[in-house]
């Protein structure tokens, strides 16, 4: 069996596709280019019909003038009025601008220009008209819904009115006002097919604008004047009644209070809590001197009695005693012994200075019990105290929460009276400056060239958009390109070796041709197109440098062997393996080699159809009815190439059955004894499985796959499940391949790259 050394498939399913496109990481400007080169056909056809386009509308259009007229606001003009400005200033935002860019598409600015010009007798902005615009203006108004009046049926007033709002319509459609740049410049823009009317309502409009905003500044300020005298009034009530309010609250509650702003209740509250304070500190101090003192007496010890924990000074003069007796008595009872009389003396005087000091210690103990006390009783009196004036400080906090509230009221209303009155005088004075900060700074110029259309810019748009619509169809053509175009491609997405490509040949047999094949020997083949002997017409050509190129890879991978036994398969049905595998045995029989070619697509018997149409028996006798294969044969005269044809009188229900039985085995057998090489014509992979049944018997494959048409999803996804035909693939032939679209997908190193260099090797000439 056939092994050659390939990636897996399996990377199939691992790799990362977008509907068959490899997904790379960085961009490749050849690839770019490249496809650049094969849609530039379609993006020129593109922006030659745009541009077709746009000369027919430049021929066609009506020019049109546009008059501009510039309008400022000058925040600067008025400085009083600035300073009386309602809005308490003059600062313009874009929010504003907008604003009053939208004030001149308004009817009342509108209908102003219209009234100003007496346009309502104007058939132009009427639209009523002998010419042809009358019916341009009922196809208007058709637009927009308006059924057709009886215009005698209609009042004077209703007449009127409709010219009105068809003038104003006409008006604002030509009509374009924009901010100049970051300025507070507004340029009127008015385009007309008559210059001097585009002028003259650019200008109207200018004044317009100007007339409204003086009104609108009168109106504004007198309304504001009224409504504020209106407010003040109320607020001056509102006033007067929050202040008799609090007044009252605070005479019914009772409420005083004190220098500070602060109530009686809390002021006696502070100082209470303060006193309170202070007494249970003094109460603290004089139980920790009792605590002291009593420790002192319990223990008896002379040690614990200092000077700086009792201030006395009876008990410091007896401790000194005691101190200087116990020295002396110590230094005598260390010389004289403790016995002596002096010692004996001396311990009775330290007796009595300890008695005398606990004496003095319990007396002020007692001192100190009485100071207790008297600390303990001021310190319950104020937390009594305490008690009451909390009780009551709570209940005027209560009442003053509710007097705040109602102060703050006064306040609110105090303030906003003293802010509208203010108002008022602003707005007052304010009526008297009828100025506006807005001003004419450019009137209206006649001009004298068309605005529209603009010839260079039409043409530049067309050019634009016919590219732009071209390279959509372009990326729309790649996008669906999902076929085999070059043989990276066959070697990337099917890990198959690349054995060449085939040309597309449609050239038929003349009828002189057909006829005289009609009269050879029935046992002869009878080819109906050029095509089955292409290789044999023109064996320099590239087809058959590629047929030969998959001998050398057969021979290769099979050895010396004997027979070889070769199956032609594609994916799909028409790719063109019938022609490959007629021509690739036609070049092993030219060669020398003894070669059988089997037609082994029961189904759709292409290559007996082709070659030997007159066939009456053929496989399927050989098969079934187990006939010797030399009567089954049929011979090409020039190349003494054998081939067994199936002649299928109907349909078979069983073929890969038939195929992989053991009478195929018998019949590649006896085969084998006669010939050096046999060529079956297998059944695409698609459709049916009698490759799949064969491949046993078979030593080596070649995929046909065709160019620019047969997907790279079917191929990787029929291969995958095809492992035992992927095992035995020599490679792959690219069929019907176009060489002169084939250029445009070359890269830069690939053998499509340099083709036009060895080129001159190759000759499709007889």
């Amino acid at each position: 069996m056939l092994k050659q050394n390939r990636p897996a498939l399996s990377h199939f399913d691992q790799a990362d596709y977008d509907y068959g496109e490899e997904q790379v990481d960085i961009i490749d400007v050849e690839k770019i280019v490249a496809i650049a080169r094969r849609q530039l056909k379609v993006v020129l056809v593109s922006i030659g019909i745009m541009v077709a386009l746009a000369i027919f509308y430049l021929m066609t259009a009506v020019p049109r003038y546009t008059a501009q007229a510039d309008v400022m606001l000058d925040k600067d003009a008025n400085e009083v009025a600035q300073a009386v400005s309602l809005l308490g200033g003059s600062s313009i935002d874009e929010a504003s601008l907008l604003s009053q860019i939208e004030l001149f598409y308004s009817e009342k600015i509108g209908y102003a220009v219209v009234d100003k010009l007496d346009l309502t007798h104007d058939p132009v902005f009427t639209g009523v008209s002998t010419s042809s615009s009358g019916g341009l203006g009922a196809w208007i108004r058709s637009l927009f819904g308006a059924e057709a009046v009886d215009e005698t049926d209609m009042t004077d007033e209703s007449i009127i009115k409709e010219q009105r709002l068809w003038a104003l319509w006409r008006l604002q459609s030509n009509l374009v006002v924009e901010r100049v740049g970051r300025t507070l410049i507004f340029r009127i823009s008015y385009t007309s097919p008559s210059p001097q009317m585009a002028a003259k309502i650019a200008d109207a409009f200018a004044d317009a604008y100007l007339a409204d905003q003086l009104d609108s500044k009168y109106d504004a300020t007198r309304r504001a004047s009224t409504w504020l005298q209106t407010r003040i009034d109320e607020l001056r009530k509102k006033s007067l009644e929050s202040d008799l309010a609090v007044q009252k609250f605070r005479t019914e509650h009772n409420l005083v209070t004190s220098a500070t702003g602060t109530l009686i209740s809390e002021q006696q509250l502070a100082e209470v809590n303060s006193a309170y304070i202070v007494a249970q500190a003094d109460t603290a101090k004089a139980k920790a001197k009792l605590d002291r003192i009593n420790s002192i007496i319990q223990s008896g010890d002379t040690n614990a009695v200092t000077s700086d924990s009792l201030a006395s000074q009876t008990i410091q003069t007896l401790r000194n005693k005691f101190l200087e007796a116990s020295k002396l008595e110590a230094e005598i009872s260390g010389r004289l012994g403790k016995d002596h009389v002096q010692a004996v003396r001396l311990r009775g005087e330290m007796d009595e200075y300890h008695r005398l000091m606990f004496e003095e210690l319990k007396r002020i103990a007692a001192s100190l019990q009485s100071e207790y006390d008297v600390a303990q009783g001021r310190e319950k009196d104020l937390r009594r105290q305490l008690s009451q004036v909390a009780g009551t400080s709570a209940s005027d906090n209560e009442t003053l929460v509710q007097l705040r509230e109602l102060e703050r009221e006064s306040d609110t209303y105090k303030n906003l009276y003293e802010s509208f009155l203010q108002k008022f005088q602003e707005a007052t004075q304010e009526q008297s400056f009828p100025v506006t900060q807005t001003r004419v700074i450019n009137r209206a110029q006649l001009p004298y060239s068309p605005s529209h259309p603009k010839k260079g810019v039409t043409l530049l748009i067309a050019i634009f958009l016919g590219g732009m619509i071209g390279c959509g169809v372009g990326a729309y053509r790649e996008f669906r390109d999902r076929f085999f175009r070059t043989g990276d491609q066959i070697r990337s997405e099917t890990g198959l070796e690349y054995l060449g490509s085939a040309p597309m040949v449609t050239e038929l047999m003349s009828a002189d041709q057909v006829a005289s094949n009609m009269t050879i020997h029935p046992r002869l083949v009878h080819k109906k197109k050029s095509i089955s002997s292409y290789v044999i017409d023109h064996p320099l050509s590239a087809f058959a440098e590629t047929l030969r190129s998959a001998k050398i890879a057969a021979d290769l991978a099979i050895g010396e062997r004997t027979p070889k036994v070769i199956g032609i398969v594609s994916v799909l049905p028409h790719e063109g393996k019938t022609s490959v595998a007629t021509n690739f045995a036609e070049l092993l029989a030219s060669q020398g080699s003894r070669t059988l070619l089997i037609d082994g697509d029961l189904r759709s018997p292409g290559l007996t159809r082709s070659i030997a149409s007159h066939a009456e028996v053929g496989i399927v006798e050989a098969l079934l009815e187990d006939r010797p294969l030399s009567s089954l044969l049929l011979m090409d005269p020039d190349t003494k190439l054998a081939v067994l044809p199936a002649v299928v009188k109907h349909r078979l229900p069983h073929t890969s059955e038939l195929v992989s039985s053991m009478a195929m085995s018998r019949l590649l057998d006896e085969a084998g004894r006669a010939f050096d090489h046999i060529v079956i014509d297998l059944p695409p992979l698609g459709p049916v499985v009698d490759a799949r049944a064969v491949a046993p018997k078979i030593d080596a494959f070649i995929l046909v796959v065709e160019w620019g048409k047969t997907a790279r999803k079917v191929v990787r996804s029929t291969l995958n499940s095809e492992p035992q035909i992927v095992d035995k693939c020599l490679g792959v032939v690219l069929n019907k391949v176009d060489y002169d679209k084939m250029k445009f997908y070359r890269s830069y190193g690939s053998g499509e790259f340099y083709y036009a260099r060895y080129q001159s090797y190759y000759s499709e000439a007889d």
